[in-house]
């Protein structure tokens, strides 16, 4: 009797959270420089998703999922660790991660747990051992039980990665390289029957445009509609300091007046190499018998301007740059096959703990994201009221810090040197989600309050900042209440007092 109670009990837990409690396989994917619009579950006609689709319509699809850094490196040491870029201290003229905060990542900590892990692609950031301050390939080689990571901005040309050297004849480009090694490692995981955790980071649809001439014909002669923000007139209201960097030449640099269906066939085109890649992943899984116990989860590293207000690339805090595609497949999941969507405000910081609470493991250190599974257990809860969108890489006019809410997006331009102010933005994404009106002078209560965020944010950043790499000026120079003349004085004296320590 006292045995069949217990039974109960556990069906009952388990029906509770609406799924097994057996330990899933875990694949992440993740695109480089994928907007949500390129996917047809985000409601693109022209473009052809299939795979992607399909985990959209058998999972969970966030419509307000953002990159907390809308550039690769630091945006991929966030999503590792689930730290925002002012914690991991990690970013182009920056510089990378320190051993200490990479050994709390969620491939480090997997594999201590006892999964089979493995990294394809390209990783985007280096480790340092702090002992002797040098950065340390091996490290990361180390980190995984099978490596087919590249260096730097990897390569299309499969050839050129070693560890993707038996697939270079059939698969010359990289995208679809990626799929077989994937597809392997899922084979030879249950055949060792072993728990898995593959990681996979397409170089695609990067720069240089280099699709697989394979899929040639899949967007041949296509017109692509434009974005109802797109051309220049739609960005008049953006702050002078937002059009000195790469972003503002870009648009025109890549012809999108003139050539726009060409750079978007070549855009799109990579992005389907993607989607053809995902479908062998869902493949093997099949195949192996791992599809009923393995949780998919795909995403972008950022998001990316296609022509939208007159930029091309990203790294600015408006929506295509910063706001990127997130689908989790959880086929244990009493809500899977149902083609929910959930409008909460999510962020790349989620996903690090996502994956380490699917393989039950409780994070030891203070992180900034959360466990975004409980969304799939009720898609209409909230687990953030507002998110950080940091820029501090490229000019430091395009410098700024952002907060964003579910509905708002609340930008502070801080630069203020000769010919520049200090400038807010506020736009309203409810009813304008293209962000065609600065509201800042319209708004006062929404204003107030995410002022009063953004304030917080950087009373956070003082405390939690790490102390090397450059991070802790930041907290000076964005701070609303000084003047610029001030910040520039306090930051130079900030600098001049650890330079003198570390001399010391």
């Amino acid at each position: 009797m006292k045995n069949l109670g217990l039974f109960i009990s556990c069906l009952f837990l388990k029906l509770t959270i609406g799924m097994s409690q057996e330990k899933p396989n875990i694949i992440f994917l993740m695109a480089d420089d994928q907007a949500s619009y390129t996917l047809g579950c985000y409601g693109n006609k022209d473009v052809k998703t299939p795979n992607i689709d399909n985990l959209s319509d058998k999972g969970l699809t966030f419509d307000h999922h953002y990159a907390t850094t809308a550039i690769c490196m630091a945006s991929r040491a966030t999503i590792m660790t689930g730290l925002v870029e002012y914690r991991t201290g990690t970013n182009f003229l920056h510089g990378p991660m320190k051993k200490e905060t990479w050994n709390n990542s969620y491939p480090v900590l997997l594999k201590k747990s006892g999964y089979r892990t493995a990294f394809a692609g390209k990783f985007g950031f280096d480790v340092q051992d702090h002992i002797e301050g040098k950065k340390d390939k091996k490290i990361l080689v180390n980190s995984f039980d099978v490596w087919a990571g590249a260096a730097g901005q990897s390569s299309y040309d499969t050839e050129k990665n070693k560890a993707l050297e038996k697939y270079k004849e059939k698969y010359p480009h990289s995208t679809l390289a990626y799929g077989a090694f994937g597809s392997d490692f899922i084979i030879e995981s249950v055949a060792k029957k072993e728990p898995f955790c593959l990681s996979i980071s397409y170089k695609a649809p990067h720069r240089p445009a280099t699709p697989d001439p394979r899929f040639n014909d899949v967007y041949s002669n296509v017109k692509f509609k434009k974005p109802d923000n797109y051309g220049r007139i739609h960005g008049e209201h953006f702050s002078k300091q937002s059009k000195q960097g790469r972003q503002y030449p870009r648009f025109y640099e890549w012809h999108y007046n003139d050539k726009y269906d060409q750079v978007m066939a070549t855009y799109h085109q990579q992005v389907y190499g993607i989607d053809q890649s995902v479908g062998m992943i869902l493949d093997a899984l099949k195949e192996s018998g791992a599809d009923k116990n393995t949780v998919i989860i795909y995403t972008s590293d950022n998001g990316y301007f296609c022509g939208s207000h007159g930029y091309g690339s990203k790294v600015l805090p408006y929506e295509e740059s910063s706001k990127v595609p997130l689908i989790i497949y959880d086929p244990r999941h009493s809500n899977s096959h149902k083609g929910i969507r959930s409008n909460a405000l999510t962020a790349n910081i989620d996903i690090a703990p996502t994956i380490l609470a699917l393989a039950g493991i409780e994070m030891t250190n203070r992180i900034d994201g959360k466990n975004i599974i409980s969304l799939y257990n009720d898609p209409k809860k909230e687990i953030h009221k507002t998110i950080p969108l940091i820029n501090v890489w490229g000019p430091s006019e395009t410098h700024s810090l952002s907060i964003v809410s579910k509905n708002h997006k609340y930008i502070y331009w801080g630069y203020a040197s000769e010919g520049y102010k200090a400038t807010e933005e506020l736009y309203n994404l409810k009813n304008d989600p293209l962000e065609l009106q600065n509201m800042v002078n319209k708004s006062d209560k929404e204003l107030t309050v995410l002022r009063n965020s953004y304030d917080a944010q950087i009373e956070k950043w003082k405390e939690l900042a790490v102390t090397y790499n450059n991070y802790e000026r930041y907290s000076v120079l964005f701070d609303r209440s000084l003047t610029w003349n001030q910040k520039a004085s306090l930051a130079f004296n900030l600098e001049a007092k650890k330079t003198k320590k570390t001399k010391k």
